[in-house]
Parts: structure tokens; sequence; C-alpha cells
């Protein structure tokens, strides 16, 4: 265990990647820190793509300065090769730090002697499920998929009875029933769609089934750890692509969310599944910045195929910072609260298999 006397001050930053609005900790979050003797500074300006002023942190208890030097500093987005050289040896960094694809970042921040915890490597235990980052911001992104899908679709969600006739609802397929999908299924069910979910592992049916919707079998099973599927062979993406392709052509919405952690995304909508579609159906692809699970998806773009919208939205978590901040702060405290002792001073138990699990730089990786 590593142990640091006298309570630590947290610094909360403002995010420098274009686009990010989120903020690591928002006000409401402070009283929990607070009332373990922590102090807390942010950054001028940290809150306001959240539509959060430094007054209303002050009001909480924060004061606002350089949280760039704070014992213990909280992201959202990985640091910048700048922002890296502003961490003191020594300091604790928290954030989504891309471990596995942004290696050359990871060892910078290594060579600076920061200990640097990312929250993606969090073990998806029970024990650490107030922790999981990305399951909160996952549920905000397979919301908001949802409602950019309505937006996109040329026809109506749910089926409406006018004097004009009657309207069919909109048939949904989501494929990776993860959190992203499973909240992405539920919401297109409230807005009254047909749903059905697709998954390689078959355990998760009753998931799908749980949120309304129908679950698609294709017979082809690929149950990884972790939660996770693993990747699948080529002999098993191919018989895959070809049932998925089949299947896909009768529905009007498509909405991909399965990834592979550190590797590219799999391929599940083949050019010749979108060219099958109906003319005006929409597709949303949550995978975009692994590759894409879409042939014809063009990461951060709206595309037009075959008459069908391919839309890759990148960071929608960003797009919904209010809710999407709160729900991630509440993770970074819980978090904190396994690294800072009831005197509110630095306590790292690489023993425990959270903290070892999430550390990725520092006296936990040696």
């Amino acid at each position: 265990m590593v142990a640091e006397s006298g309570p630590v001050t947290v610094g909360v930053v403002k995010e420098s990647l274009p686009g990010e609005r989120r903020v690591a900790l928002v006000p409401k979050a402070l009283g929990r820190l607070l009332a373990r003797g922590l102090r807390v500074v942010v950054e001028s300006g940290a809150g306001d793509g959240a539509l959060i002023t430094d007054s209303d942190y002050e009001a909480a208890g924060a004061s606002i300065g350089d949280a760039w030097a704070a014992d213990v500093v909280l992201k959202v987005a990985p640091p910048t090769a700048a922002e890296v050289t502003r961490l003191a040896p020594g300091t604790v960094l928290i954030g989504f730090l891309a471990p596995l694809s942004n290696v050359e970042r990871i060892k910078e921040l290594a060579e600076a002697g920061v200990t640097a915890f990312a929250v993606e490597s969090i073990p998806r235990i029970t024990r650490a499920q107030a922790m999981d980052a990305l399951s909160s911001q996952s549920s905000v992104a397979g919301y908001r998929a949802v409602l950019l899908a309505a937006e996109r679709l040329t026809r109506f969600f749910p089926m409406l009875t006018t004097a004009a006739g009657t309207v069919a609802p909109a048939k949904v397929l989501v494929l990776g029933a993860g959190v992203a999908g499973l909240q992405a299924l539920a919401t297109a069910r409230r807005l009254g769609a047909q749903t059905t979910g697709y998954d390689v592992r078959p355990e998760v049916a009753e998931q799908v089934r749980s949120v309304g919707a129908q679950w698609l079998d294709l017979g082809i099973e690929a149950v990884g750890e972790g939660g996770y599927a693993r990747e699948l062979t080529a002999e098993e993406r191919a018989e895959q692509q070809r049932r998925l392709t089949e299947a896909i052509t009768r529905f009007d919405v498509v909405i991909t969310t399965a990834l592979v952690p550190g590797r590219q995304a799999p391929v599940l909508v083949t050019a010749e599944a979108v060219e099958g579609m109906p003319s005006g159906g929409v597709i949303v692809d949550l995978a975009g910045e692994s590759g894409g699970n879409c042939e014809l998806t063009e990461a951060g773009q709206d595309v037009v195929r075959h008459g069908v919208t391919i839309s890759s939205p990148l960071n929608l978590p960003a797009g919904m910072p209010a809710h999407a901040s709160e729900l991630y702060s509440r993770n970074l405290t819980e978090l904190l609260g396994l690294l800072v002792n009831d005197e509110g001073a630095l306590a790292l138990d690489f023993s425990d298999e959270v903290v070892a699990g999430a550390c990725v730089t520092g006296e936990g990786r040696d």
C-alpha cells in the first residue's frame, strides 16, 4: 500500500478536446469529498461546456485555481502531450486514458512519474459497478443514438392511426447488447418502434427480452472475458455476415454498438446489407472511432449510400453534458473512495483488484 499523509487536493481541469463538453466533477458531487477532508480546486471554465459556472463550484465549496497542481487530477478525455507536462511527479491522474490504443501517451505519463488510473480499465465486477464509467457513458450514447436515428429516419417510429390511414411502426435492430445496446433498445421501444436485438453472446438474450425487444438468433456464439464478446474467427465472421445481411434487409433502422477492446471493431453491416435495406432507412454506427461496424461508415460523418443514411457520431455522451457529467462524477467519487482513506489522505492499496486493475502507470504497474 502507498500512503501519503495529510488531506489531498483534488483538481478538476478544463477539457481541451474539441467538442468535449463534459466535466469530470459536478458541484453536487463535492459534498462527499469535502466531508472526508479533501480540498477541491477547479480550473476556471471547467464546467462551461456543461453550463456549470465557476460560481456554482464556489458555492458548493470548491476554489477556483490551478487544478493541474493538485495531488489528484480528474479528467474526462486523455491528456494531450502538453497537458502531461503540467502534471508533477507523484500526481495521481484519473480519467479515460485509452491505454490500449493511446500507448505513446501512457508512456509519457509513466516517464513523467504520474500514477494514472484509466476508468475504462476498472474490472467489471459487482463491487465496482458504481465506478463503471464505461457503462454510465455507454448508457448516454445508446439513448442519443436512437434520437439521432429517429431524426434522420424518413418515417415515424411509432404506429399511428389517423383519418388518412394507419402507419406501421418502424422496425429497429440493435447489434450488440451491452449497456449502449440495451439502452438503445429500451429508448426505441419507448418511441413506439418494433425492436429486435442481436449479440454473439447468447446469455444476454434474456436482457434483450427484458427491455421488450425480440431476440435475433443467428446461431453464432462468441462469449469472451470480462463481459465482452471475444473476437470471431474468420469463418464465424463470414457466416455471421451472411446471416446478418439477410436479416438486416427487414429493418428500417440499424444501430450498431459492437466493440472489442483494443482492436478494430467487427464489420457486421456489409455494403450488400445496406443496399438491401429500405430506401430512407438509417444506420447509426457507434463504433466509428474503432473502424465502424458498417462497411460503409465514415467516422464522424453522415453519408447516404443506396438511399440509406449512415451516421457515425463521435463522442455522443459529450452531446448530453449535464447528465453525462453527473453520472461520470458519481463514478469518480466512488473510485476516489478506494484511493483515499477516512482522513482524506491518499492510500493506494494495490492489493485491491479494482485499484490494481485500473492503474496503468506508477507503482501499481511496476
